[in-house]
C-alpha cells in the first residue's frame, strides 16, 4: 500500500474498535457480504493482544435486525443485509476474534458505528482522545466509523492490513481518500509501534 504513514499527531490514549468482524462479513461461504479476510483477521488478532495487554479499551461493532423499519432504505439499497437477522449465526463474531470480557459490543443499524449508538459516550468514558479503527469493509462501515470519529474530534488511525474489502478497488481509492482527509492510515507495525507494552 502506497502511503505516507505518518502520524499528524498521536493520540494521549487509543480505544481498539473493530468493525463488523462477524460471520457475515468474514465467512463468503456463507454470506454475499463477507471477503476471504485471513490476513485481516491476523492483523486483528495482532491488535487485541496488544491492546489487552495495555489494558486498553477494546470495541466490537455489529449489525443485526430484528424489525423490518430498522435501517430500511439502507437494506433496500443493499439486500444482503436482510441476512443480518438478530440471533442467527451470520451476526455473531468470528470465533478468531473473540470478544473477552470488559470488551464493549455496540450493535447498530447502519454504516457508522457512532450513528443512533452510544459509542461517542462510551469511549468518552474510557479516557480516550483517539481511536484505531478496523474491520470490514473499507469502502463501507469502516470509512463511516471512521469519518464519525473525526466528526467526534478523535484522532483516527487505521493500520492498512487490518481492514479490508469485498472490492479491492474501493478499498484503495476509500484508505487514499480517508488518508487525504480524515485518518492516518498507516502500516501495522507503525501502529502497533504507537503503543508500549
Amino acid at each position: 500500500m502506497e502511503l505516507e504513514s505518518k502520524l499528524l499527531k498521536p493520540a494521549r490514549r487509543y480505544a481498539l474498535i473493530l468493525v463488523d468482524l462477524t460471520i457475515g462479513f468474514t465467512d463468503p461461504a456463507r454470506s454475499g457480504l463477507a471477503t476471504e479476510c485471513t490476513e485481516v483477521i491476523a492483523a486483528n488478532q495482532q491488535l487485541l493482544i496488544r491492546f489487552r495487554t495495555m489494558g486498553a479499551p477494546v470495541f466490537y461493532t455489529k449489525v443485526a435486525y430484528d424489525d423490518p423499519a430498522q435501517a430500511s432504505v439502507f437494506r433496500e439499497k443493499l439486500p444482503a443485509l436482510n441476512d443480518l437477522v438478530a440471533g442467527s449465526a451470520l451476526v455473531e463474531i468470528d470465533p478468531r476474534v473473540q470478544p473477552e470480557p470488559g470488551d464493549v459490543i455496540i450493535l447498530k443499524y447502519g454504516a457508522s458505528g457512532f450513528f443512533g449508538t452510544d459509542l461517542n459516550e462510551q469511549l468518552r468514558a474510557t479516557g480516550v482522545d483517539g481511536v484505531v479503527v478496523t474491520g470490514l469493509t473499507t469502502s463501507g462501515c469502516v470509512r463511516a466509523t471512521a469519518l464519525d470519529a473525526l466528526q467526534n474530534n478523535f484522532r483516527v488511525v487505521i493500520p492498512h492490513q487490518a481492514v479490508g474489502d469485498r472490492d479491492m478497488a474501493a478499498h484503495a481509492s476509500n484508505l487514499r481518500d480517508l488518508q487525504l482527509k480524515y485518518a492516518d492510515v498507516v502500516d501495522l507495525d507503525d501502529c502497533l509501534a504507537l503503543f508500549s507494552v
